[in-house]
């Protein structure tokens, strides 16, 4: 990578920022090359944790996006920073109407005034990639329309260059980079923020989740505006309605709360576990409550994608973790993960007793399932386990999903409705792979396994009359029961040789000879000796190899 001025510009606003908050101190202001001139107390006061959210907002949309996601992991920050954060989500510094503008007519081929009947210029929110306008179309059906900020690709591409310098270096030079493969976090980082700069794949997007949730009448999911969507413009059905964490009590009397929070959290469990495909990024600021008492879901830049086998595990997961059941939960994560070098399983299962443990004496508002996950994750590659990052975007959409949940319903326990909707899950995961090709294929295979049963039975019959079969088995510490065998048998020489040194002393007692030491024939006594330290020497080697395996054994 050739470095330029803004990448070493770059480089020292990283560095500082990890230093400001790797060590908790406030040092000089990330914007400005000249070092801060305050000394003595000022200076080393602790970094708020709005300082972070201000820091994170002056170094760009990359960094603006990076607390967005951070501030849905409390297995990673505390939670006053995670507050901090929230703001980030759509209190973000606006660009200029004039650049609105301008974007608008070079994506729609048109001037804003012939395309749209009004057009506020204030934008209703801004974001880290863009902002959201009112207007109108022709035919006077009101609308929101959303405009990428300008030179955001580019900005987000040269970023992205240093952070994954920076990546590369740690994942080479630190234990916690080889454990946590920050290369690979990063590079699904910028996949999704490169998916999100796509305006045309959110309208598909939109699309698909509308018709996948058609059977859910209290969700809303508004519709694109074909004609008006291009790569950096989206133009979509207006939402009346209010973010749910800006209405109070009394504005949603006359709301059945407990069934909405119900049937979001269902629509969720369907969109990941049955669909495989989910909005991911459900928080207060993307969930509305509409006038005519529906919840609406906005903004699908960010969505999710489940393999089948990976619904499998998280629907298993999901279900142990609700009934409390430690071990099976740890079962599912470990054949559901990568297994590294230092991969150590006791461990991991102790720590998963123990959050299960915790969250069984929880009360039910603090019950949280969400969180619950996340920390599951975090054990796990804590632990030596490359964990796949569904689990963990599943336990992030938990989390900001329980959180609007207990907006409509302080009551609500995400855990019983997972159990309650278990059967339906089941049956629905089943039907889905009970479809025609589905059916096909499974008719096809067995053919196929019925055809070749006779000749494969004959070849195993004839194997076993001629004595053809051969077992063969493969251990995985093969070297290390060589190691042992090896160990005993050095000790057993020892032993021998030091009991020839004592019977050999022994019979040259008899023998006289000029050469005596304390009164005794010379070359017997220093046998004995030779014979006494060998002795000596076995029994403390052999004392202290004994602590130190099993010292190994128990951390």
């Amino acid at each position: 990578m050739k470095l330029t001025g803004n990448h070493l510009q770059r480089y020292r606003q990283i560095a500082r920022l990890f230093w400001k908050y790797g060590r908790g101190d406030l040092v000089q202001p990330i914007e400005g090359e000249e070092r801060a001139e305050r000394q003595g107390a000022e200076a080393s006061a602790p970094a708020s944790p709005e300082q972070l959210a201000d820091d994170l907002e002056a170094m760009g949309p990359t960094y603006v996006k990076l607390g967005q996601v951070l501030s849905g992991r409390p297995d990673l920050l505390p939670e006053a920073h995670l507050k901090a954060l929230e703001r980030l989500q759509d209190k973000v510094k606006p660009f200029a109407f004039d650049e609105v503008e301008a974007i608008v007519m070079a994506e729609l081929g048109t001037r804003i005034s012939k395309a749209f009947s009004s057009f506020e210029p204030e934008p209703i929110a801004a974001a880290s990639l863009g902002q959201v306008h009112l207007a109108c179309l022709r035919d006077g059906r009101p609308v929101v329309v959303k405009v990428q900020r300008p030179g955001i690709q580019e900005q987000i591409e040269a970023d992205f260059e240093v952070l994954k310098e920076i990546a590369t270096f740690m994942d080479a030079h630190t234990d916690v980079g080889r454990r946590s493969r920050f290369v690979n976090m990063l590079e699904e980082f910028r996949l999704t923020i490169h998916n999100e700069l796509d305006y045309e794949r959110e309208a598909k997007n939109l699309v698909t989740l509308g018709d996948n949730l058609s059977e859910f009448e209290s969700i809303f999911v508004p519709q694109p505006i074909a004609d008006y969507c291009t790569r950096r413009v989206l133009t979509m059905e207006r939402v009346e309605g209010h973010k749910l964490t800006a209405l109070s009590p009394v504005a949603m009397l006359g709301v059945d709360r407990c069934a909405l929070a119900e049937e979001l959290f269902k629509a969720y469990l369907q969109q990941v576990l049955v669909d495989g495909f989910f909005h991911a990024d459900p928080h207060p600021g993307n969930v509305f409550l509409t006038d005519d008492g529906r919840i609406a879901l906005l903004d699908l830049g960010q969505v999710g994608h489940t393999t089948p086998s990976m619904r499998e595990h998280l629907l298993e997961l999901l279900l142990a973790i609700s009934e409390g059941q430690s071990e099976k939960v740890a079962d599912i994560v470990i054949e559901a993960s990568e297994k590294a070098e230092e991969f150590r399983g006791p461990e991991l299962r102790r720590r998963i007793r123990q959050s299960l443990a915790d969250q069984q004496g929880q009360t039910l508002e603090k019950c949280n399932i969400g969180r619950l996950v996340l920390e599951v994750t975090s054990h796990a590659s804590h632990n030596g386990l490359f964990v796949p990052s569904e689990l963990t975007l599943l336990g992030k959409t938990l989390l900001q999903l329980e959180e609007i949940g207990r907006v409509l319903d302080p009551g609500f326990d995400p855990n019983e409705s997972v159990r309650s909707n278990a059967t339906e899950l089941v049956r629905r995961r089943t039907m889905e792979g009970a479809t025609k090709g589905g059916l096909l294929t499974s008719l096809m295979e067995t053919k196929a396994f019925m055809m070749a049963l006779p000749n494969r039975l004959n070849r195993i019959l004839d194997a076993i009359t001629n004595a053809e079969i051969e077992v063969k088995v493969k251990s995985l510490d093969a070297r290390m029961v060589v190691d042992g065998i090896e160990k005993i048998a050095n000790r057993i020489t020892t032993g021998i040789v030091l009991a020839a040194l004592i019977i050999g002393a022994a019979l040259l007692m008899r023998v006289e000879t000029r050469f005596r030491l304390f009164g005794y024939p010379g070359l017997a006594m220093v046998f004995f000796m030779l014979a006494a330290a060998g002795g000596f020497w076995l029994v403390v080697s052999t004392m202290i190899r004994d602590h130190r395996s099993r010292k190994t054994g128990r951390g």
